[in-house]
């Protein structure tokens, strides 16, 4: 990849937040897998222990934050009975005060994810009672063999996808059409509102094939040799969106692209277009700045036909207030807490002379205004918060505009290996409302 100049510098500032609604959705939340998917799947999670070797006992592999002695536990064991319902990577309104819900692809890898079905759901957050309703699920399934490499369940009817086949951690639906965005790939995949694979397709930027580690032409080689691949692992689509025509779909990278070295070409990720109903990239692309303190987006919604809300974080979870001080650890205080969540609003269509986005104003996840005391959960601190309120996951992962001073916020809880709310608890998918007129009319 090419180098690029330095990004010029745009102005802006922190904008208020104020917490309007909280529904919680519990981590103990799991469904059974369809009735003709393989017997394998009733059991989902038995590839997470040491070296992925299988595990047929539920509950005896338990959850950590990490590797000993920094990690800590969660207090929830696999394999599990079931399918896990979370955690979720993307949002989308489904109308009528539902939303579709993006399951991620299982236990965070490709190696251990292999029993763990791709999944989406149609939900409704009830801010009134705090509670999470599942109305209907979907699962993503290949049975004409659009998929050209071979999957897991390669040789069943239906061809359920799993979590060692794809990582979708984003989507968009127009009309009857689902798109999934992907991060082994990284892939674009085509789908009909029954999960029925109808299209895969590749990724192009410049005229350059993207591939993370995962794609499935690279293998490990035989004899010690760089591996070619421009995408980092877990850098894939992380987020996309639709124009409100749905003529575009921006498509956005977790993380910055590598050079020819293997290092970050910068501190910028890539959004790149694509036209739905051509099905092929259109070659345009803009870049995004990542803010110091930043290393990876978490979403990205348009909320017109220029501007978007993106999701900026860092790899910490839990309050800050409670971080380990010198010589201590966890599991009594937090290895490596949150310090940088943010959502900012961009304009795709003001790019300086370098091809970055304008970014117009951002509202701090970890300073939110809650005055009236609507949280419905604030972890293991019992003080007073003075009227403050934090969202301090390790991965947020979907945000999307509800009205024309509203916007819904959710977290990755990444089951069951994530604890930012709670000590040593695992996180539930939380959902917040936000009131932030001033963020969504920043121009």
């Amino acid at each position: 990849m090419a180098a690029v100049l330095p990004r010029m510098a745009w102005a802006q500032s922190e904008m208020r937040a104020e917490l309007l609604g909280h529904a919680i959705l519990p981590a103990k939340t799991f469904l059974q897998p369809p009735w003709d998917a393989p017997r394998d799947a009733l059991l989902s999670g038995k590839f997470t222990g040491p070296g992925n070797l299988r595990e047929d006992r539920p509950g005896t592999i338990m959850g950590r934050t990490g590797p000993e002695p920094q990690g800590r536990e969660t207090g929830l064991a696999l394999p599990f009975v079931g399918q896990a319902v979370q955690g979720f990577s993307s949002m989308k309104d489904a109308d009528n005060g539902a939303w579709w819900l993006l399951t991620d692809n299982g236990f965070g890898n490709q190696r251990n994810s292999p029993d763990a079905l791709l999944m989406w759901h149609r939900a409704r957050p009830d801010f009134a009672s705090g509670r999470v309703v599942i109305e209907a699920t979907t699962f993503l399934r290949d049975p004409d063999g659009k998929v050209p490499f071979r999957i897991t369940y390669q040789g069943t009817a239906e061809r359920y996808l799993t979590g060692a086949d794809f990582d979708v951690e984003s989507m968009v639906v127009i009309g009857e059409t689902v798109w999934l965005g992907d991060e082994f790939g990284p892939y674009l995949i085509r789908a009909d509102l029954s999960g029925r694979i109808t299209g895969f397709f590749e990724t192009d930027l410049a005229g350059v094939r993207l591939r993370a580690p995962e794609h499935h032409s690279l293998q490990m080689p035989a004899t010690p040799a760089a591996v070619a691949f421009e995408v980092a692992r877990s850098g894939g689509f992380e987020g996309m969106a639709a124009t409100p025509d749905g003529s575009r779909i921006w498509a956005m990278l977790e993380k910055p692209l590598l050079d020819a070295n293997g290092r970050p070409e910068g501190r910028f990720v890539h959004l790149l277009a694509f036209d739905p109903a051509a099905a092929r990239w259109t070659g345009a692309s803009v870049k995004y700045a990542l803010e110091d303190g930043a290393t990876s987006i978490g979403d990205f919604n348009m909320i017109d036909a220029t501007r978007a809300l993106v999701i900026e974080r860092d790899d910490g979870q839990g309050d800050p207030a409670r971080a380990c001080p010198p010589g201590a650890s966890p599991p009594g205080c937090f290895e490596n807490p949150a310090r940088f969540k943010r959502v900012h609003v961009v304009d795709l269509a003001r790019v300086d002379a370098n091809g970055f986005a304008k970014k117009l104003g951002y509202i701090d996840l970890m300073n939110i205004h809650d005055p009236e005391g609507r949280a419905r959960q604030t972890g293991d601190r019992g003080e007073d918060r003075q009227g403050r309120f934090t969202f301090p996951f390790f991965t947020i992962e979907t945000v999307a505009k509800v009205d024309a001073t509203t916007i819904m916020i959710g977290n990755d809880n990444n089951l069951p290996f994530s604890a930012g709310r709670f000590l040593q608890r695992p996180d539930d998918s939380e959902f917040i409302l936000l009131s932030v007129p001033e963020l969504l009319n920043a121009r």
